[in-house]
């Protein structure tokens, strides 16, 4: 499945809260975001992520490890990507270091996720803080088949703008290389 995915940055994120909480009951949570790469950096070079995300939230925590392949959209960023439960989360981690893979960078989340439908689509958005960089994000995205990638972006796109969020604030920076920027 591809995610399709857009991303802005919101000048207004008490407004988007309360419109999206109209939409959906909000799920707080924080991330634990842990990201590997080969020690040539190769991943992060093919445009590759893999990730150990560790969830804390009402529901308790619990832990995903992620793959993402190359973008198969350049103007979004939408990758593949392939997500499975970890029941244990230090043993994931030290498989991957077992594996040659070597830690790239970790940093926190905060997010508020909704879930909801809109256009014949299920919906994620997230608004996003991370504690290392200023201001807040918003995320939205869909799980789609690839021949159906420009399709869910147009509706990603018509979510963004019910919202108040137009083509200007959308942004392709990453969490990773901001807060990567940011610690230099």
């Amino acid at each position: 499945m591809i995610e399709a995915e857009l991303k802005a940055r919101v000048h207004a994120p008490e407004a988007v809260m309360r419109m999206l909480d109209e939409r959906a009951t909000a799920r707080v949570e924080v991330y634990r975001d842990t990201y590997y790469d080969r020690p040539d950096g190769s991943l992060e070079k093919a445009g590759e992520e893999l990730r150990v995300r560790t969830v804390h939230g009402a529901d308790g925590t619990r832990t995903v490890l992620t793959y993402k392949g190359a973008a198969v959209d350049e103007e979004s960023g939408s990758k593949p990507e392939h997500e499975t439960a970890v029941e244990d989360t230090e043993a994931a981690h030290a498989i991957l270091r077992g594996l040659g893979h070597i830690e790239a960078i970790a940093f926190e989340k905060r997010c508020r996720n909704y879930d909801f439908e809109d256009r014949g689509r299920r919906f994620l958005a997230t608004l996003v803080r991370v504690p290392e960089l200023d201001g807040t994000f918003l995320e939205v995205e869909t799980l789609v088949d690839e021949d159906e990638v420009a399709a869910a972006l147009d509706d990603v796109r018509a979510v963004l703008a019910d919202l108040g969020i137009g083509p200007q604030d959308l942004t392709r920076e990453t969490y990773t290389g901001a807060v990567a920027a940011q610690r230099r």
